[in-house]
């Protein structure tokens, strides 16, 4: 493991794509609340992504993202998001999403190498945020209010049902105006 001081510059200069702020950042808006909690038996599985914040790690997405959540037995869970590009190809991207204390609502996800796992900056917040009683959307974003998607458990989701949850992400203090629709075909 490199310890010098470019490797360190390097990671802190990566640390906004990869969704984390820093400590006294994230403490300014903690006033973003994640659902009491989530059977996350139920949440596993595939969720279609409807629409997002712009983010640096999705700009080549443009149409069906998704993203597969499988408990693992260590009570972490694996992630693989997929998307098309412009050329129609898939792109994957896997990583490991564990608990925030004993809660089931605030996790934080690691796409990058296990053995970097031990650095904060390598986790980012992945609350949920609202979620249907019957687990078929979830609303999900970050404490900082950088990071927001929209996920249903169908490929088709009604128009004004999508307009509602933004409603509410809305009321969440997102800035929903920047929002990027996800076609799903």
């Amino acid at each position: 493991m490199p310890s010098s001081p470019t490797f360190a510059a390097a990671l802190l200069l990566l640390a906004p794509s990869l969704g984390v702020a820093p400590a006294h950042a994230q403490a300014q808006k903690q006033e973003v609340e994640a659902v009491a909690s989530v059977d996350l038996e139920r949440y596993a599985g595939t969720w279609y992504e409807q629409a997002r914040l712009p983010l640096f790690f999705q700009r080549n997405c443009v149409e069906n993202t998704t993203a597969r959540y499988t408990l693992r037995d260590d009570g972490r869970i694996d992630v693989v998001n997929q998307c098309t590009d412009d050329d129609g190809d898939r792109i994957e991207a896997r990583a490991i999403a564990r608990r925030v204390g004993e809660s089931t609502s605030r996790l934080e996800v690691r796409f990058a190498p296990a053995f970097l796992s031990f650095l904060p900056v390598v986790w980012g917040d992945y609350w949920i945020l609202d979620l249907d009683p019957d687990y078929r959307w979830a609303i999900v974003g970050s404490p900082d209010r950088k990071y927001l998607w929209f996920l249903t458990r169908d490929q088709a989701f009604a128009q004004d049902k999508l307009d509602a949850l933004i409603v509410k992400a809305q009321d969440l203090g997102y800035d929903t105006s920047r929002l990027v629709r996800t076609p799903q075909r």
